[in-house]
Order: C-alpha cells, then sequence, then structure tokens
C-alpha cells in the first residue's frame, strides 16, 4: 500500500486542514505534522476539507478523532466537509460522527 498518494495541509490563515489523495496506516506518519500544527495554532474552530480525499481507511478517523478530542480540551470544534459518500460511510461507521465537538457535514454530491 505504500503507492497511496498523501497530501495534507493546514491553511492557517483560514484554519483549515486539507485532506487529499489517499490515507491510509502507510501515510500515518506523514500527516501527523500537519495535524500537530493545527492543534498548537488552535485559535479557532477547525474545518477539515476532505473533497478531494479519495480513499481512507479508519487510521485517519481515528487521527481525526484524537484531534477533535484534543481540539475540545481547548474549548474548539472540528467541522468536516466534502466528504465524499464512500468516506462519508467511514465516518459514521467509527462513529466520528457521533463525538462530542465533531460537527459534519452533509456528504458531497
Amino acid at each position: 500500500m505504500g503507492s497511496f498518494q498523501c497530501i495534507v495541509s493546514l491553511d492557517e490563515h483560514a484554519f483549515v486542514l486539507r485532506i487529499c489523495g489517499d490515507e491510509d496506516r502507510a501515510t500515518q506518519s506523514v500527516r501527523r505534522r500537519p495535524l500537530s500544527r493545527a492543534l498548537s495554532l488552535a485559535r479557532a474552530d477547525l474545518t477539515v476539507d476532505l473533497s478531494d480525499l479519495h480513499f481512507a481507511d479508519s487510521s485517519l478517523m481515528l487521527d481525526l478523532a484524537m484531534l477533535a478530542r484534543r481540539l475540545r480540551k481547548t474549548g474548539k470544534c472540528m467541522r468536516v466537509e466534502g466528504a465524499r459518500p464512500q468516506i462519508q460511510r467511514l465516518i459514521e461507521l467509527v462513529g466520528l460522527d457521533r463525538l462530542p465537538g465533531v460537527l459534519v457535514a452533509a456528504p458531497a454530491a
């Protein structure tokens, strides 16, 4: 699974974390830096843009759940938007959408 493309970037001005391409356990170490950066800059609620995410496994959902928990400790929320139908199903399956402080927008068409 090392062929997956991993792109995770943080727009510090808009406070948007964009996750693109394919994300699985093999890309977990690469995404940790932007996730940590988002946490260290937690001056406002964080938007996680998944509109260009094509594949993900539960390791990404776990990382997002941990990020949401840590943001919640600072009084911030996490909004997840742009999920494709298969990613939305994964979000619902693992329960990310039911965590306190996590708002999941309706899935993208």
